[in-house]
């Protein structure tokens, strides 16, 4: 029976799942460096999480202003979407503030009332935030 139990905990232990992480990145300047080093990191995390990993990109405040059709990381942005499979969300209150309107963005954006709002909502649900 001990012999039975020890191959049964073998087992169960080789055949946990790896929980999927959870992460999302806050981007709240308009700096070119620290928009190209979050597009990096979700690159990175997506090779160290793997496909399965959840990861998001927020911007607001005047973070806003790189998610703009005609910003200096807009080809950046479409492109860290598709490789790393990021999301790219937009805060809405800070597009109105910046009279922003969503033809004004990059494509395949997904706009959310606020950006903290959101980000608080993220980590009540244990996502892991980090802002680069």
């Amino acid at each position: 029976p001990l012999l039975t139990l020890a191959i049964a905990l073998a087992a169960l232990g080789s055949g946990t799942a790896a929980i999927a992480e959870k992460i999302v990145l806050q981007v709240s300047d308009g700096n070119v460096p620290t928009w190209n080093q979050a597009l990096n990191v979700a690159g990175n995390l997506r090779e160290a999480y793997g496909p399965d990993a959840q990861i998001e990109i927020v911007a607001f405040g005047q973070g806003i202003n790189m998610l703009k059709l005609d910003a200096p990381v807009s080809s950046r942005i479409a492109e860290a979407q598709a490789k790393s499979g990021a999301k790219v969300y937009a805060c809405e209150n800070s597009m109105t503030r910046a009279k922003l309107s969503r033809g004004d963005m990059v494509s395949d954006v997904v706009y959310v009332k606020a950006g903290i709002e959101h980000m608080i909502k993220r980590q009540r649900e244990g996502w892991v935030l980090i802002r680069p």
